[in-house]
Order: C-alpha cells, then structure tokens, then sequence
C-alpha cells in the first residue's frame, strides 16, 4: 500500500536539512510509519569525501536508515541522471512497503529534476561543443553574463560543467537556456504525491552558520581529509570541484597559504548559500509547497510542525 504524500526538504546550506529529516523520521515512526532517509546530493554520493560534503555521521543519523550516500569513487563521475535512476524506484519501493521516504536536498538540480523532470536542451554542434570546451572558465563566465545574466547569477562560478552547457545552447539556439527552462516549467507536470518543505532563515544568520561549519570541519580534520585524497590521486574533475576540496587542493599546489584556503572555502560556502536562497525563491510559488521558519528553532520542533501541516497528527 502506498505511503501518503511524503516530504522533499530544501534550504540553504549549513540549514539544518538533515537534522530536520531525522527529527521527521522519528516522529513518523512514533505515529507508526517507518521513515527512511533518501539523500540528494551531487557530493555525498563520493566515498571519502565525508568532513567536506557534511556527510551525516552515524551518530547524526541517529539509526535511520540513509540512502544514495557513499555510492561510487570520487574518481568517478555521477550525474543527476545516475541518481534519478537510483532514487526513483527506491522511493516508488519504500511507499509500496508502506515505508515513508523522506527527502533530502542538498543539490538544487537533483532536487528539482526529481520533482518536474528533465530539462532536455537542444545539443549542440560539434564546432559549438569544441569551440566551448577551449574557453577558459573566465571568459565562459563573462560571455554567460552578457547573454543569459539569470543563469550567470543561478550558475555556481566554479560549476565549468552548467556553465559550458549554458552557453553551448545559447550559441546552438540564439536563446538564453533560461528562457527555454521557463518555456519548460509552465508546461511541466508536477510530482503531485511529493510535498515540498522549504526551510527559511535569516540571510545574516545563515552566513554566520556557514562560517562555523567551515570552522567546524576544520576542526573535524577537513584538511587532512582533502590531502589524503589529493596526494592518492583519488579526487577526480567532477569530485575536485566540491566546496573546501578545491581551495585546499589549490593551497596544497602552492597556489595560496592555508589561511587563505580556508578563507576562500567560507566565502564560496557563503555564497553557494546565497546563491541557494535565490533558487528557493522561485519555488515559493510552487502550489502546494510548505515553508517553515528555522531560525532560532530546534529541528524537533520544526517537525512536530511539518507534520502537523502536511496533514499529519502530533503523537
């Protein structure tokens, strides 16, 4: 028998997500419905990557059941394809089993395929995909600003990947991938059983916790995390592009001091985080959506009212 409608949790970094996932599954399971967790993030899938990608310890995880972590090598690469393939039944077996699947964001672009599908862009040339591919990252980022300045600002700096793809159907098409996303979405058919759970904050107070989570893996030993992979050659392109991998990597190239590594990792944590609440500003309007104040509240508490407002009853 199927589960009832289940929870899609987004928010900015250093949010809270997890916390709050466990917290729901463990109300859930009081009220008699077992919960598992279902993980959607581009990084986490890595083994090893642990301190950088905020991989829920097994204490964290507090006994639940956590899915679609530690999947592959962080020399491999893993799309959001790879992932729907995974996720997708996963979710349609655990509601079959009467489990409820609780999902975690963590990368916007897993989150939002799984909820309306594949964009499919126009594929580009040959002569555009090579032309592209030459680019430096620099001159990509300058030639995505002039013609499709929402996606420059939507489009991580770092990402060569999305920002390649960008311009390559902006060459291909004479049309900003922005556009042909927004012709996309007012055609899409929604997920209807999945229910979305937005955490909002305080923009200063999410900066502040971005700082202490880069202090915090620090301290956890994100350095000596980020070296043994390095120096193993175990950190392929796709894995090296991760928030706090890619600055200590470029420090341990002596490229920059290890003060400066650590610098740049909160100013690029800080503005992921930044970048993030400006995606969850255009799901806002999304029908259906529920949207819950974090600031200042503990995550049990978040899930008493998540529950109570997805049509649950408190236990």
């Amino acid at each position: 028998m199927l589960t009832k409608n289940y929870p899609v949790i987004v928010g900015p970094t250093a949010g809270g997500k997890t916390s709050l996932a466990v917290a729901l599954a463990e109300r859930y399971a009081q009220m008699g419905t077992p919960a598992e967790i279902v993980t959607a993030d581009a990084f986490q899938i890595y083994r090893g990557m642990d301190i950088g990608t905020a991989k829920p310890t097994s204490d964290e995880q507090a006994g639940i059941p956590h899915h679609l972590i530690d999947l592959v090598e962080p020399t491999e690469r893993f799309t959001v394809h790879d992932w729907l393939a995974l996720a997708e039944p996963m979710i349609d077996d655990l509601r079959v089993r009467g489990v409820m699947p609780i999902v975690v964001g963590g990368t916007n672009l897993y989150i939002k395929s799984f909820l309306d599908g594949m964009f499919k862009a126009p594929e580009p040339s040959v002569e555009i995909r090579k032309r592209v591919r030459a680019m430096e990252q620099d001159e990509r980022r300058s030639m995505l600003l002039k013609a499709d300045p929402q996606a420059h600002e939507r489009i991580h700096s770092s990402d060569q990947r999305r920002t390649a793809r960008a311009i390559e159907v902006y060459l291909q098409t004479g049309i900003p991938i922005t556009e042909l996303q927004q012709q996309w979405e007012s055609e899409r058919v929604a997920r209807p059983d999945a229910k979305l759970i937005g955490l909002d904050w305080d923009p200063e107070q999410i900066r502040s916790r971005a700082n202490q989570r880069v202090r915090q893996m620090v301290e956890l030993g994100l350095v000596d995390e980020v070296r043994q992979l390095h120096l193993n050659g175990k950190l392929g392109e796709q894995a090296a592009q991760a928030i706090g991998y890619k600055q200590l990597i470029a420090h341990f190239e002596g490229e920059c001091s290890i003060e400066d590594a650590i610098e740049r990792v909160k100013i690029e944590t800080r503005r992921l985080a930044k970048n993030q609440r400006t995606w969850l500003r255009r799901l806002k309007p999304r029908d259906g959506s529920i949207w819950v104040q974090a600031s200042e509240r503990e995550p049990d508490d978040l899930g008493k009212e998540v529950i109570g407002r997805m049509g649950g009853h408190d236990s």
